[in-house]
C-alpha cells in the first residue's frame, strides 16, 4: 500500500544526492520547503472548518486534542505545550497524546501505531467528551492509531479533524473534517518529518492560534494573556502593555505590579484609567475579549 502514498515516492530532484555538495542539498531542501506553503493553501476552508470546531469547543469549556504517532504525535504536543505560555490557558485546555505514551516522544515504540484500541484506549484515558475536538495528525493518512481515536472520538460525539498529507486518505473518511496536504516526495524518500512534518507544524500553528484568538487570548496581534513563567516573558509583558496603551516603561511597570502581573487586566486599567476590580469585571462581561471591554 505505501507504494500508493505520495511521500514515499522518490524525488527526481534528488535521485543523486549522494553525489551533490553540501550547500547543493540546502538549495534542494529550501526549493522543497518553499512549496508547502502554496500546498497549505488549498486547504485553508478546511482549516477555517477546523478551527471554527475548536473554538466552539472551547466557548464550551472543552479541549483541544492532538493525536498521532512519531513526528505526528510529537509535533501535537510541541503546540499543545507552547499554548500554555503563549496564551496563559492551562495544560487541560490543548493536549497532545503520542502513540506509546510520553517515553515515544524520545523513543520509537514498535508496534503501538498500528493499533486502533491503542488510540481509543488513550482517548478514554484522558476522558474524552463530546465537547472536546480531536485532531487526529498521520503525514501517511492510514496510521490505525489515529484511525481508532479518531472513530472513538466521532461515537463520543466529539468534533472530528484529519490532518494528513495525502489525498484520500483513509484517517479523512474518519473524520468531520479532512485537511490533506499533499506535500509529495520527501527529498530522502519516506522521511516524512522533511516537508510533511513542515506542513502539519504550518497547520497546527494556523488551527491553535486562529482559535486562541477567537476565545479573546489576543488583543491586535498582542498575546495579551502570556503566562510570565521566566525573567523574558516579564520584560515582554511589560512591553505588551507598552504596544496597547502607549506608556512609557515605568507606567507599563506599574500597571503591570497593580494587576498582579496579568497583562490584560493591566491594558485595560491603563487605557479605561480604571482599579483592578473594575478592570476584571469588564473582562468578564466582555468575555475575556480586551477590545469589547474598551
Amino acid at each position: 500500500m505505501l507504494e500508493n502514498l505520495s511521500t514515499e515516492k522518490r524525488n527526481n530532484n534528488t535521485m543523486k544526492m549522494d553525489e551533490m555538495s553540501v550547500l547543493e542539498i540546502l538549495k534542494t531542501m529550501n526549493q522543497e520547503d518553499k512549496s508547502v506553503p502554496g500546498i497549505i493553501e488549498k486547504e485553508l476552508a478546511s482549516i477555517e472548518e477546523a478551527v471554527e470546531k475548536v473554538i466552539h469547543s472551547f466557548k464550551a469549556k472543552g479541549r483541544l486534542i492532538y493525536i498521532g504517532a512519531g513526528t505526528s504525535g510529537r509535533l501535537g504536543i510541541l503546540d499543545a505545550v507552547e499554548c500554555v505560555p503563549t496564551f496563559g490557558v492551562s495544560p487541560n485546555q490543548v493536549v497532545g497524546i503520542i502513540a506509546g505514551g510520553a517515553e515515544a516522544i524520545k523513543t520509537a515504540i514498535e508496534g503501538v501505531e498500528d493499533s486502533r484500541q491503542f488510540g481509543m484506549d488513550d482517548l478514554k484515558a484522558v476522558s474524552l467528551t463530546k465537547n472536546d475536538t480531536v485532531v487526529g495528525i498521520a503525514a501517511s493518512g492510514r496510521t490505525p492509531y489515529v484511525i481508532g481515536a479518531l472513530q472513538y472520538a466521532k461515537q463520543m460525539g466529539a468534533g472530528t479533524v484529519a490532518v494528513s498529507c495525502n489525498t484520500q486518505s483513509e484517517i479523512s473518511e474518519f473524520a468531520d473534517t479532512a485537511i490533506e496536504i499533499e506535500t509529495g516526495a520527501e527529498v530522502l524518500t519516506g522521511s516524512t518529518r522533511l516537508k510533511a512534518g513542515t506542513a502539519q507544524k504550518l497547520v497546527l500553528n494556523m488551527i491553535s492560534t486562529a482559535a486562541m484568538i477567537g476565545v479573546g487570548k489576543v488583543y491586535g496581534n498582542l498575546m495579551v494573556d502570556v503566562q510570565a513563567t521566566n525573567a523574558k516573558l516579564i520584560e515582554r509583558s511589560k512591553r505588551i502593555i507598552m504596544d496597547a496603551t502607549q506608556v512609557d516603561y515605568d507606567a507599563a511597570e506599574r500597571f503591570y505590579e497593580k494587576a498582579d502581573g496579568h497583562v490584560k487586566t493591566a491594558i485595560v486599567m491603563s487605557l479605561l484609567d480604571c482599579t483592578k476590580e473594575q478592570a476584571i469585571e469588564k473582562l468578564e462581561i466582555a468575555g475575556g475579549f480586551v477590545r469589547k471591554a474598551l
